[in-house]
């Protein structure tokens, strides 16, 4: 691996990191913004990082040792929040990006908390019940120096779930000799968890896409439909964007891809999903890769996979009217140009996918209080800040006459910049 400046890698077979994607666009807002050098200096690389290697006993008596992190990117205007992934590809670098669109999407919804996020770098899919609640809580306690309900938040994302939310909040909760709801969010409902949550990113999406279309002047009814990923996020988005009247035309997740230009049912395929755990059998559909999936004619794209997916190698064949980022970091700052260019209507990540992390910040704020609100009303708090967000950066962006993502990291920036100048450099 190649040291670039302070702060940056290069990956060694010329693809570039998540954090170097992160930074460039972060340079490129600060750039347009006039945004002073000290500044530039502070938001452009974590507050802190920490790495931990730490040993798990497996169900066969054996011991391994795993390597897991968890970086802070800002907590200028509240705790850092993020979730914890366990995917055998993570990395430093890319859990630095994570961290950093963190610390935007907070801000770009306006809720006050910074970016945080964390990882294991392990393949959880082979490991029992028993391992995984050894390798979770082992991995709470190396980390709960950085870790609490007013400074580091944890949530679930890939490869982790409610499940891992509850022994992760049990752990801290018998270190501190008292009860920590507060400590993570995405719990299950009996453990002080949210209604809404689960759903709640998918839901976010599906608001971002109406909104869009709406200022397109677009219909929804029969549009064709392409949503890449059929996890969490990109099952709800599905099922919600279907439910307006989208016609789901593709799917993919990670064992291949399926098109049908008549349409696809989400509804059946979730329960074919359980069956199998895979879309890639689904009957009466044409079978595609990945990439093809994403090149596909459609009016709408939902990429709800992994980074990177949508490159200067690909951008100029995906043309969809809108393009709605599920996923973190699914377009490189190469694709991005090409899709302006060709007047792909994208909503960035940081806007987008922020569904969770509102619905998030409404379990913390449940929980500090003990009051618990019904799901009626957390969905329409969550339409309320998705949609003005949704004005705001649009508003923004056509002011402008610059992509959303850049307008986006802009409002996002002013905000973290002006929280720190307000607070001053200590000492």
């Amino acid at each position: 691996m190649q040291r670039v400046r302070r702060g940056e890698t290069i990956m060694s077979n010329d693809k570039k990191s998540p954090y170097l994607i992160a930074q460039e666009q972060f340079d490129l807002a600060a750039e347009f913004m006039g945004l002073e050098e000290d500044l530039r200096g502070i938001l452009r690389v974590p507050k802190r990082e920490l790495t931990v290697n730490f040993p798990v006993r497996m169900d066969d008596g054996t011991v391994r040792a795993f390597t897991g992190y968890r970086v802070q990117h800002n907590t200028t205007r509240g705790p850092g929040k993020g979730g914890i992934r366990y995917h055998q590809g993570v990395t430093l670098d890319e859990v630095r990006a994570l961290a950093m669109w963190m610390t935007w999407k907070c801000a770009v919804v306006n809720i006050p908390f910074g970016g945080a996020k964390g990882g294991v770098v392990v393949d959880p899919t082979p490991m029992s019940m028993r391992e995984l609640e050894n390798l979770t809580r082992r991995f709470a306690t190396e980390i709960s120096p950085l870790i609490g309900a007013d400074g580091d938040i944890p949530a679930p994302d890939v490869n982790t779930n409610q499940q891992i939310m509850a022994w992760l909040m049990d752990t801290i909760s018998m270190h501190s000799g008292r009860l920590e709801s507060a400590i993570t969010t995405g719990k299950p409902l009996g453990l002080g968890g949210s209604l809404g949550r689960s759903d709640a990113t998918g839901r976010g999406v599906s608001f971002c896409v109406a909104q869009a279309a709406k200022f397109l002047g677009m219909d929804l009814n029969g549009a064709p439909t392409i949503v890449q990923g059929f996890g969490n996020v990109g099952s709800v988005s599905a099922l919600m964007l279907h439910d307006l009247g989208c016609k789901i035309t593709g799917i993919g997740d990670v064992y291949g891809a399926i098109y049908n230009p008549k349409g696809i049912d989400p509804h059946a395929l979730v329960k074919h999903m359980k069956k199998t755990r895979t879309v890639a059998d689904y009957p009466d559909c044409e079978r595609v890769t990945s990439q093809e999936l994403l090149e596909l004619q459609c009016d709408v794209l939902v990429p709800a996979a992994l980074e990177e997916q949508i490159t200067g190698e690909n951008a100029a064949r995906i043309r969809p009217k809108i393009l709605a980022e599920g996923a973190n970091g699914p377009t490189t700052p190469e694709a991005d140009k090409i899709l302006f260019e060709n007047n792909v209507f994208v909503i960035p990540d940081i806007l987008c996918n922020a569904g969770g992390v509102t619905v998030s910040y409404f379990e913390w704020v449940q929980d500090l209080q003990s009051f618990f609100w019904d799901e009626g009303e957390i969905n329409k708090r969550l339409k309320h800040v998705m949609d003005s967000s949704f004005q705001a950066v649009n508003e923004r962006a056509q002011a402008h006459k610059i992509p959303l993502r850049l307008a986006a990291n802009i409002l996002a920036i002013e905000r973290v910049a002006e929280a720190t100048r307000l607070r001053g450099i200590y000492p």
